[in-house]
């Protein structure tokens, strides 16, 4: 039997990816060590690879303790505090914070600095780093809805300024400004500003659109990603058969079963070289 497998064209490392991974290989063609604060990439794989040459991945605990030395900032970006630390222990940040983060942290400090009094909102995951980052910027003020069952909670007699991670399901972004609408009090004000990234939000149709034309799908993800995730359940959402894998060894000869026609695809963290390695590893179980 043959079978005709495709890697989707538009999967892969999203460009804060790409900018943060190249800064930490220059910087480590020129030294044996870099440290990162928390992992470069919701990647195991990709992980690996650069701890090969040396990238060592510290958490804010050890970031304190650190003195001197070189810490690249990863794309998910940092709250003002680690910037403080930095400059207080004598690191280098080597800062790779990804621009379109950058500019919502800019734009949340501002609307915090301009309105302390207006609760804001920030739609997205708790606990996540950009999201620390992002509440960071309103010294630890800010409101986070992890889905659109909490808005309920906010105090619609209030002003509402709202946000969104840069990852967060456009739909349901767009579902919370609805309801917050409908519910606000005439005395207070709303203002939303849609800060998803369409280099993810615009991956989901596309990938509904791949998945949906192969037998079965091999999504390639580290477990930690949450973009993986939502990018995950729309190809479930549209072909039962798509499957959950790492790398190659997770790969099962019973995912194969009568497919002629196979897709290989993945989140903003997965390296194509990682799927080219699965699509070798279906040829050989051929």
């Amino acid at each position: 039997m043959t079978i005709r497998i495709e890697i989707d064209e538009n999967s892969g490392f999203c460009f804060g990816v790409t900018t943060a991974i190249s800064k930490a290989e220059e910087e480590l063609q020129r030294s044996d060590c870099l440290y990162c604060l928390g992992d470069i990439v919701h990647n195991g794989k990709e992980c690996e690879r650069l701890g090969s040459l040396g990238l060592q991945a510290i958490d804010h605990e050890q970031l304190r303790s650190l003195k001197g030395g070189k810490v690249l900032l990863r794309a998910h970006g940092e709250p003002p505090a680690t910037y403080a630390t930095a400059e207080a222990n004598g690191i280098e940040i080597i800062d790779a914070t990804c621009p379109v983060v950058l500019q919502l942290q800019r734009r949340i400090r501002t609307e915090y600095e301009s309105n302390p009094d207006a609760q804001i909102v920030i739609f997205g995951k708790p606990g996540h780093a950009e999201v620390l980052g992002l509440v960071g910027q309103t010294e630890g003020h800010a409101i986070v809805l992890s889905d659109t069952e909490d808005v309920a909670s906010l105090d619609f007699s209030r002003d509402i300024r709202l946000f969104s991670q840069t990852t967060q399901p456009l739909e349901e972004f767009q579902k919370i400004v609805s309801y917050i609408r409908d519910h606000i009090k005439p005395e207070a004000t709303f203002m939303y500003y849609d800060t998803v990234c369409r280099q993810v939000s615009n991956r989901i149709p596309r990938m509904i659109e791949f998945a949906s034309r192969h037998d079965a799908v091999i999504f390639v993800c580290g477990k930690k990603s949450s973009n993986g995730r939502v990018l995950y359940d729309a190809c479930l959402s549209v072909n039962p058969r798509s499957y959950f894998v790492e790398g190659p060894d997770d790969i099962k000869p019973s995912m194969l079963d009568d497919i002629v026609s196979l897709g290989i695809c993945g989140a903003t963290s997965t390296p194509k070289w990682l799927m080219e390695q699965c699509r070798e590893e279906i040829l050989s179980l051929f």
